[in-house]
């Protein structure tokens, strides 16, 4: 692995390579504000089949500038972000891999810039936040209207570091985040404290995780899919919070898409289900890129 020191404008972002000399394909993480080490950590062997694997801190959290500036915090602004990336990396042409708000950024980099995107995963995301909202209230409606009511009321108040909503919290994570009873160190790597990028998540997603509150609320392209004319993979899991019904209209919506569904696996089945996912997403990019 290289680490890179990439710029946008007067700002440094932290990035990490694998397979220089490869396909280019860049890999977009969540949050907005969850370091990447999760996604990339995952992706990085794909440098051994032939692929330029980059990935980076967005602008904000893990080892990126973290600057006091809440309009920095817009889609727009991303957008810009993945494109100074890619010009500095030299490349024309890429592939984009996304994973939950890197696969919403992903969108919107495509909707901008889709004359340099050779192929597209949108990897367990979504087109449509108000539609995530709903997935988001029936995970917590599936702990019990009990629990569901009481992370209402904890959340309204204030009070979400009261252990009860703490295990509610936690018992969502291991549902629906990560089915795995040990998670990788590059996913705990991801999620200390001392990497989030609290200013951006606040900003666009809201304090809360399971409660969109922030400025992407109502942000909503499935109307503007049929304008990613790439081909595109769309992957999504039996348990995701982004539940297979949203991820299956999108592939509705992608004039050349694919569909695939993680049985037994959650938000990351990179990692939970490592043995189905790699072959998918690698025969794909392959496919594409020619070398199949």
């Amino acid at each position: 692995m290289t680490v890179l020191t990439l710029r946008f404008g007067q700002y440094r972002l932290a990035g990490y390579r694998s397979g220089e000399g490869g396909i280019p394909l860049l890999v977009v993480h969540g949050g907005p504000g969850v370091p990447c080490s999760y996604v990339y950590g995952a992706h990085k062997h794909y440098a051994a089949e032939g692929f330029d694997v980059v990935s980076w801190d967005q602008l904000g959290c893990g080892g990126s500038d973290r600057p006091d500036d809440p309009g920095l915090w817009q889609v727009d602004r991303f957008v810009a972000e993945v494109d100074a990336v890619r010009e500095q990396l030299g490349w024309d042409k890429f592939f984009l891999l996304g994973n939950s708000w890197g696969g919403m950024l992903g969108i919107e980099y495509c909707l901008a810039h889709l004359d340099h995107v050779r192929g597209f995963v949108i990897g367990n995301s979504a087109a449509s936040m108000p539609r995530l909202i709903r997935g988001f209230d029936r995970c917590k409606q599936g702990l019990g209207s009990d629990t569901a009511r009481m992370m209402a009321l904890r959340e309204a108040e204030g009070t979400v570091d009261h252990p009860e909503y703490l295990a509610a919290r936690t018992l969502l994570m291991y549902r629906h985040m990560l089915r795995m009873d040990h998670w990788p160190e590059p996913v705990l790597d991801a999620m200390r404290p001392e990497g989030i990028g609290t200013g951006p998540f606040t900003a666009m997603f809201g304090p809360h995780f399971y409660n969109c509150s922030g400025n992407l609320r109502d942000w909503d392209r499935m109307a503007d899919l049929p304008r990613i004319t790439i081909p595109t993979l769309v992957t999504t899991s039996e348990w995701d919070y982004l539940l297979p019904e949203y991820a299956r209209l999108m592939w509705e919506h992608l004039p050349q898409s694919e569909l695939v569904i993680f049985r037994n696996s959650g938000h990351m089945p990179f990692w939970d289900a490592a043995d189905r996912y790699h072959p998918a997403v690698l025969g794909f990019l392959k496919r594409h890129a020619g070398l199949l």
